[in-house]
């Protein structure tokens, strides 16, 4: 039996006809989203948080996950959702905004959501070779922490490394999401922190740019690191998405 890490169970919250799909970042857990989706579901939405492949178990888990396992995820939890909504909008946090990204290009959801979503990651020649690298350097340390709320970063849970080879399918659903950027035409939200030492500045800027939706919104955060969803300015950015996807889709009755 696969011993989940707290905070790593799926979650699903039942409510109206609109629902939204949460996915949450690499190396984190279902936990960093579920204040949001409790959040989106007083509002009348129905919430379903999946946990994605390698999550919330062991680091080691993650050396064999693929990112095509975590669009799986995506395409499981979307399946869930159609059975009870009519309508429904994904919403994802860091590597979970590119997945959100990826349904919205897909034509998969209604609306998207991208919560300090990185479209590159650093300039590093040992990234280049991370597969091969990561037969001898399988882990590398995370860096500092960039949270406003210290009681939030307290019980925040996550893997304390970042497993090199996963690293390396992170950086190809980059690309592929880049990719396919001009093929989202439904409504979309970005926002992101400027004190977020994991996502590039730029990348909200990239997504605006490339996508062909209509509708498109973007919020920056001023008093916040990267996990905008538990970190000191939570309220905006609960609010924020709320609204906008009621203003998009449509508001639960």
């Amino acid at each position: 039996m696969i011993r989940l890490l707290p905070g790593g169970e799926p979650f699903f919250l039942p409510g109206g006809r609109t629902g939204c799909l949460l996915m949450h970042g690499f190396t984190g857990t279902p936990a960093e989203m579920h204040p949001l989706g409790s959040f989106l579901n007083t509002r009348g939405f129905t919430v379903l948080g999946i946990r994605l492949f390698a999550h919330a178990t062991r680091p080691e888990d993650m050396i064999r996950a693929r990112w095509t396992d975590w669009l799986a995820d995506v395409e499981d939890g979307l399946y869930v959702l159609r059975g009870a909504c009519d309508r429904i909008a994904a919403v994802g946090l860091s590597m979970g905004g590119l997945l959100a990204l990826w349904a919205g290009a897909q034509a998969k959801v209604e609306a998207v959501v991208a919560l300090s979503t990185p479209m590159s990651m650093p300039r590093n020649g040992r990234l280049r070779l991370a597969r091969p690298l990561s037969k001898l350097w399988r882990y590398t340390p995370k860096g500092v922490p960039d949270w406003r709320d210290s009681e939030a970063a307290a019980t925040h849970v996550t893997y304390p490394v970042y497993p090199i080879r996963a690293a390396a399918e992170l950086r190809d659903l980059m690309r592929e999401t880049r990719s396919i950027l001009p093929r989202i035409t439904v409504p979309t939200l970005t926002i992101q922190a400027r004190g977020d030492r994991s996502v590039p500045p730029d990348s909200m800027a990239v997504i605006l740019e490339n996508i062909r939706s209509k509708d498109r919104k973007s919020l920056w955060l001023e008093d916040s690191g990267h996990v905008i969803t538990r970190d000191r300015q939570h309220p905006l950015v609960f609010n924020a998405t709320a609204d906008f996807i009621g203003q998009a889709i449509g508001t639960p009755a």
